[in-house]
Formats: structure tokens, sequence, C-alpha cells
């Protein structure tokens, strides 16, 4: 009986062991159809619940395996696939905090099966801001990696990006940024803000239109939309200010069925909405740009643009017009780009884009650049890309041209920008562009873009103006910003009665202030704001101006000459490089450089001494730079004393000899300069 009884018990525990096999077998099953169908959100929950029925020993994860160790087999090289795997669904879903935990596992391991764990262990350190340790991953990463590849030749660039993410924690930051309050953040993606006015702000949302069933995803932008999924993207407004919009509502935009649409910009009358719309099949994304028109107070319906923007097969998407309306930019990866999605530029004629062009080799990667933004007053354009050297993920930044040039793109640092995607920027104000806008990053949130107010930081020099006889601040000299490595005039200010000026600056820029007054030397500061990355302020020395009249002869002390001679002494040069400077600094003046002698000798002697020692001057300013046709040289001999050579008593008088014995200059004329168009600035007073 006892027999029969144990066989039976035996019978029964293989069945639960088959059933449970199978219950295990299901579960990688399920996550892994899920996987092949690029839903890696639901791949993720059936990989973890998939793992929880391993039976794995700490030995066998820890301590990790060492290079060279026999192949997993069995059980422990299923879950070591399962591990690899869930590490995969979740980056695949950005969810990088959870990725990163696997992937730590995988690497663990040491299985040859996975050579490029470490690189994705090290993307996800670096998107969680942990950049020393990805620095080391990446490193690590590139010595023991022997493939050549995409990601073996990314290496370099993610090193890269770890040293500057590092080099940027000891800087200043340029920028405040906070979420946008109200209900503009609620639900699925929020992104790519346009502001219509004042109080108005529009916004494509994936944000469900009913109330999504318990457990629902509500922050996936996933397309299962053949079964009535609520999470479509369509343009929303909502009304608001001080980075708080509420109401959000659908745009009275007609929609497409099967279409996402949306990341729109509006022509500068706006009467035409331009527009993505973009559908998902197979994970493959299509998308073009389409225009609508105000109609009667409404929106027409979309209609799609032609093949100057769109060619068809692949992707053209998020329209920017410039505020001129000269201009329409978008993002494609149509034929003729550097690599992935490219920036391109269409010349407008009214509504209707020309022939597009590349932004070219300056602007684009092999990588992707997105979302551009131009300022057609500076002559800036702001973009996205992950191809150059930034924190990782879509970084802005900033480039300095007019379509035909462009500067060396600079990366806009933190808190712009952050380890994740950072992207469509769009000012609160088209006068004041970088004041204050917002962005959309995903940096708060596992899976989606959201939308961010940001403010830009003052970084200020400011000093004083005063007069160099008084002492006293100099009301109504004007003060000039120039940048001069771009050559170009920032602002230009009008004193008040303190004297006191202000420029709001960039750091890591070269600039000169320029302060001027009607019969004043101008007097100019250069100074670099490198400074400015530590600090919000710098205050500049104060600079006196010296007033001076038509005509009216300023004395030069210290100017020596070998005796009886005209040969200038070494010390007299140092007093004519004052002069060099201010003939620098005041372009447009014609000089006179006069000498003068004592009563001593004939005038025959005296005249030709003091014509030959006026000229030593000249001759020396000219070979400081000096155009000759801004110099006269003048002896007027012993004819124009300023103190007696004698005293009453008819006795020597060496006192006033030595201050006879003088050299002078005096302005003849000021030649009027009408500064060219390209150089107007607005002027203030302060």
């Amino acid at each position: 009986m006892k027999k029969i009884t144990l066989y039976w018990l035996v019978i029964f525990i293989g069945i639960i062991n088959s059933i449970h096999a199978q219950y295990v077998y299901d579960y990688k099953h399920t996550a892994d159809i899920y996987y092949n169908a690029r839903d890696y959100y639901s791949a993720a929950q059936y990989y973890n619940k998939a793992l929880g029925t391993f039976k794995v020993k700490a030995e066998q994860i820890i301590p990790y395996a060492v290079a060279g160790a026999t192949p997993p087999k069995g059980k422990f090289r299923d879950y070591q696939q399962v591990v690899a795997r869930l590490a995969e669904s979740y980056r695949l879903y950005n969810d990088f905090g959870n990725a990163e935990t696997w992937y730590s596992q995988l690497v663990g391991f040491n299985n040859p099966a996975y050579p490029q764990a470490r690189y994705w262990y090290a993307v996800c350190l670096r998107a969680n801001g942990k950049y020393q340790e990805a620095l080391d991953q990446f490193k690590k990463f590139k010595e023991s990696y022997t493939g050549a590849d995409d990601i073996s030749a990314r290496v370099p660039l993610e090193i890269a990006n770890c040293e500057f993410a590092l080099a940027e924690d000891g800087k200043q930051p340029r920028f405040t940024i906070s979420k946008t309050a109200g209900n503009v953040n609620e639900g699925g993606a929020n992104y790519a803000p346009v502001v219509l006015n004042k109080s108005t702000l529009m916004f494509t949302s994936s944000r469900p239109e009913t109330p999504p069933l318990p457990n629902a995803k509500a922050e996936a932008d996933k397309k299962k939309d053949k079964k009535g999924n609520p999470y479509v993207n369509d343009l929303y407004v909502a009304t608001g200010s001080d980075n708080s919009y509420s109401n959000s509502q659908k745009l009275n935009l007609p929609a497409a069925k099967g279409y996402d649409q949306g990341v729109s910009a509006v022509s500068p009358d706006g009467n035409a909405l331009y527009l993505t719309r973009w559908n998902i099949k197979n994970g493959n994304k299509t998308a073009a740009v389409y225009i609508s028109t105000r109609q009667n107070g409404n929106w027409s319906e979309p209609k799609i643009l032609g093949n100057n923007i769109n060619v068809e097969g692949y992707n053209s998407m998020q329209p920017f017009v410039t505020s001129d309306g000269k201009y329409l930019l978008f993002a494609s990866n149509r034929p003729g780009g550097m690599g992935k999605n490219d920036l391109w530029y269409c010349v407008m004629s009214g509504n209707v884009p020309g022939s597009a062009r590349n932004m070219g080799t300056a602007i684009n990667t092999k990588d992707e650049e997105q979302a551009p933004f131009y300022d057609s007053e500076k002559n800036l354009l702001v973009f996205s890309t992950d191809g150059r050297v930034g924190l990782g993920g879509l970084d802005f930044f900033s480039s300095e041209g007019d379509f035909g040039t462009w500067s060396v793109p600079v990366n806009m640092g933190k808190p712009l920008n952050s380890p994740k995607d950072d992207i469509y920027y769009t000012p609160l104000d088209n006068t004041h562009p970088f004041a204050s806008g917002f962005i959309s990053s995903d940096r708060e949130s596992i899976c989606c873009l959201e939308v961010f107010g940001v403010n830009r930081i003052r970084k200020v020099a400011g000093g004083l103006i005063v007069d160099c006889d008084t002492h006293k601040p100099l009301e109504g000299a004007t003060v000039t910003l120039l940048d001069t490595v771009r050559r170009k005039t920032i602002q230009k200010i009008t004193l008040g009665p303190n004297g006191r000026y202000s420029f709001e600056l960039d750091p890591q820029r070269y600039y000169k202030i320029l302060a001027e007054k009607e019969n004043y030397f101008s007097k100019a500061i250069y100074f670099k704001t490198d400074s400015l990355n530590s600090i919000d302020s710098l205050d500049n020395p104060t600079l006196c101006l010296k007033h001076y009249e038509i005509e009216k002869p300023i004395v030069l002390n210290n100017i020596y000459y070998d005796f009886g001679k005209a040969t200038l002494r070494p010390e007299s040069k140092i007093v004519l490089d004052t002069v060099v400077d201010i003939l620098n600094e005041n372009p447009k003046l014609t000089i006179e450089m006069s000498a003068h002698t004592d009563s001593v000798g004939s005038v025959k002697f005296n005249n030709k001494l003091s014509q030959d020692r006026a000229q030593s001057c000249v001759n020396y300013l000219i070979s400081r730079g000096i155009s000759s046709s801004r110099l006269i040289a003048k002896g007027y001999g012993k004819s124009r004393p300023i103190a007696p050579n004698s005293l009453p008593n008819h006795k020597d008088n060496p006192d006033g000899r030595q201050l006879n014995r003088r050299t002078e200059f005096k302005v003849l004329r000021r030649q009027v300069q009408v500064a060219p168009s390209n150089y107007d600035t607005e002027e203030k007073s302060q």
C-alpha cells in the first residue's frame, strides 16, 4: 500500500512540475511576442514575471563569473537570456533606471554572447546622470570591444560627452528651468510648445481622450490603435501665464484617421498652420509636413505640402517658420543629407515653399538633427542633436549664421540640456527670444517628453563713467557693447545722472565696452567673460573720459629729448603711447603735435629744433600704426611761452623755462562717422 501511495505521489509531483514549466515557458514566450512586436513596455512586464520563476543561486550572479569561464548551460543560460531581454526592453522603452540595474547584472555574467552589454550599461549610467561611472564603463568597453560597427564608432563621442558633462558641473547655470504647471503635462507625452499670444500656448499631446482603464500605461505614447487605443497625438491649446497653463483643449483642427498630428508652427500673420502628420506601422514611422489655413476663424483640412518638402519614402517633420516669414525650416531624412534626420530650409513665397536646401555639414552630422528654431534678428539658430559633444541624448546647440554660412555650433549647457532628450525650444516673446521660453524634455519622465518653462539668468557686466577732471558721473555719455570676435554691436545705451551702465552678457565671450561723449576722448576696455561661468555679475574698472576743445592744446608732461636735439628719450615714448591709445579709440580725430622751446637761443635755431621735435613725435606715432593723414607736426619755437622765461628782476627763471619747453597736442577736427546699417542697435537710457 505504501509503495502504491509513493508511486502516485511521484506522478503527481511530476505533473505539477510539468505544468509549472509550461507556465514559465508561457511567460517568456509571451514576453518574446511583445518584444518582437516592439511593445517593449509589455515585454518588460512579462520578462520580469519569467525571471521570478527561476531558481538561480546567488553565487552564480555574485561574485561575477571570471573571463574565460565555461559558457552557462541549462537554466542559468536561459536566465541570462531573460536578463538580457529585460535590460533591452527597459532601455528601448527609455526606462534607463531599471535598464541600468539589469545591464549591471548582465555585464557581471561576463558572457561573450553579449559583447555590447557594457556599452549599453554605460549608456544607461550616462542617461541617469552618473557620468564618472559611465566614463569608466565606456573606457573599459573601448579597450575590450573588437567589433567595427556603429557602436564602436560612437564610443569616442560618448566618452567625450561624459568628460564634457563632468566639466560642466563647475559652471554657473545660464537658465532656470521648471516643469510647466497647470494641466499641460497631464497624461501621455506633451511637447513641442508654440506661443500663440501672451496667454495662449499650443502644444502636442498624446493624452487619452477618455480615462484609461486601471493599470493602463498612462505615460506611454503607445500605438495599439486598431482596438481603440486612446493615446493619439494631436494639437492642444491652453491658457495661462507665468509657466502655468490650464484649460487644455484640442485645437479646432480636422484629424485624419489612423494618423497622429502635431509638432507645428504658425506663420507670422497667424493665418497658416504648418504641422506634422505621421503614423507608425511595424515600428516604422512615416511622417510628412502639412499646411492648414485659417478660414472664417476655423482651420481648414490640412493638405500635404509638395515634393519641395516631402519626398515619397522618406520622412519630413518639425516645421518652423521664421518670424519674418522668409524661411521654412524642417527636419528630414530625405536624400542628400548627412545621415539620419538633417535640418533643411526653403525660401518662402507667401505660404509656398521653394526648393529644399540642406543646411550643410556646419550644422548636420551623421546622427540626428531635429527641431530647428531661428531668430531672424540675432541670426541665431537653435536646434537639437545627438551627434555632437554634449550631456547625452538630444542636446540644444546654437549657431550664428544667415543661411549662407554658419558658426561652429555651441552646446547651450546645463540646465537647458540634461542627460536625456532636450528638444523644441520656443520663445515666450519673439522680441526677446532668449530671455524666457519653453522646451520639451523627458528628464523627469520614464518614457515621455514634458513641457518645461525656462528663464535666462542675467549675466551682467557694469561700471561707472566719470569726467577725468571733475571725477563726477558723466551723464549723457553713450556706452556701446561690442562682441570683438563676431565684430557685432550688441547694444548701445545713454547714461543717466548716476553715470552707471550694465549689459547682459554671454559667458566665454570677448567683449569691448566703448564710452563716448561729444568733446570727450572716447575710451574702451576689453574683457573676456570666463568668470561669468561661476558668478552672475562682473564689475569693470571705472572709466574716466577726458574733455577736449577743438584747437585747444593739451600739454603732454614728461616728454624728454636729448639736449639740443630732437631725439626722443625712452621714457618719452611711454607718454606718447597714451596718445596712440587715444587715437586708436578715437579713429576720426585729426591732431596737431606741437613742440615749444624756451627763450635760450636764436629764433631760427628754436624754430628748427621745435619742428624736428614735433616731427619726431609724429614719426613715433606713425611707427605705432597711426595714419600719417591724421597727424600734423608743428614747431613753434619760443613764440608761445606759457610762463615767464625770466623773473621781474630780469634774472633767469629756470622753472618758467622748463614749463615753456613742452610738447602738446590739440584736436584739429573730428570727422563724424555714420554707422553702417548692420551696426544699428537699440539705444536706451540708464
